[in-house]
């Protein structure tokens, strides 16, 4: 029996349909038409506190928003005060007394909208006691192998001096911290003692006044390697056809595993693929040819980019 003409008219839809899911994946939606609406601070806010939080509705399809704070307004600029890039719908940042206008355009990798409507805004000159520093660097709840770290604050209108305190008790004692120091600028180098929870805290201050404390950030300081990684399979020395399914135990500190594969000399590395970087603890090879000996070790990381000592190197023949 013939098939049917609706069978071919069903098919000819499924495959169209499957087309244009294909090339939604593939194009990328357009924000030509979109708007960025901005929310706050809203239009004529007069502000007290220098440190300035804008926020926006997010806008579908987005993958980063550039925002911009001139002064005192767009139609006559006298600065460029804020050219950024952000992959949030808010940004904080500490601004000097004066009047400004800020706006925001919504991107992704092939369009973007049109710029906001911008809002003016005011800051008022204020006692440094009501204000807080913005911390910069390093960022919040980070883990590092870095022994030595430069951490970065911003500037602070009225400040002539910045105390920057560490501690690893949350400066539950404030007479008792790992460091205390006062500097004219605004950054500072530090070492860590040993693998420990830092947290650091700064403070602006003048001749009269001291401001407010900043938002506590977490450092985790982290300089030892995981524990070494035991192939599973194959057994070494083994003559397997492909692919062949590589496996090796998990380590309690790694977050991810790099594994080196090696041509038949056994110090030649595979190709440009390899080390290659995993999740998981297994792999399937699929290289090679027949009579080809290939050799294999791998190595653990953990969240600090520290790698552990190698694996033994196993090898197997391909088939």
């Amino acid at each position: 029996m013939k098939p049917r003409p609706f069978v071919y008219l069903l098919f000819g839809i499924l495959a169209l349909t499957n087309v244009l899911s294909s090339c939604n994946d593939i194009i990328e939606p357009s924000l030509s038409k979109q708007q960025v609406q901005l929310e706050a601070p809203v239009d004529q806010y007069q502000s007290t506190s220098y440190t300035i939080n804008f926020w926006w509705d997010a806008v579908d399809h987005a993958l980063s928003y550039h925002l911009q704070v001139v002064s005192p307004t767009f139609a006559a600029p006298g600065a460029l005060v804020l050219d950024t890039v952000v992959h949030n719908y808010r940004f904080s940042c500490t601004l000097n007394p004066g009047s400004y206008q800020w706006r925001v355009m919504a991107e992704n990798g092939s369009s973007q909208t049109a710029w906001s409507s911008p809002k003016s805004f005011t800051v008022a000159a204020s006692s440094i006691k009501q204000q807080a520093v913005q911390l910069i660097s390093p960022s919040n709840n980070i883990v590092t192998n870095q022994s030595s770290y430069t951490f970065q604050w911003g500037s602070l209108y009225g400040a002539t001096a910045y105390q920057f305190e560490i501690d690893t008790n949350n400066f539950a004692n404030g007479n008792v911290v790992i460091s205390n120091q006062t500097i004219p600028g605004q950054q500072i180098s530090f070492t860590f003692p040993k693998d420990q929870i830092y947290q650091w805290r700064v403070r602006a201050q003048n001749d009269t006044a001291q401001a407010l404390w900043s938002p506590v950030y977490m450092v985790i300081y982290d300089h030892t390697p995981p524990g070494q990684v035991t192939l599973v399979a194959p057994v070494s020395g083994t003559t397997l056809s492909l692919p062949v399914a590589l496996s090796w135990n998990s380590v309690a500190t790694a977050v991810k595993y790099k594994l080196y594969v090696y041509q038949s000399n056994g110090t030649t590395i595979y190709n440009s693929s390899f080390p290659m970087v995993l999740t998981g603890t297994s792999y399937s090879f699929t290289l090679g040819s027949s009579g080809n000996t290939i050799y294999w070790m791998v190595t653990a990381v953990d969240a600090a980019g520290n790698e552990s000592q190698a694996s033994a190197k196993n090898s197997f023949i391909l088939q």
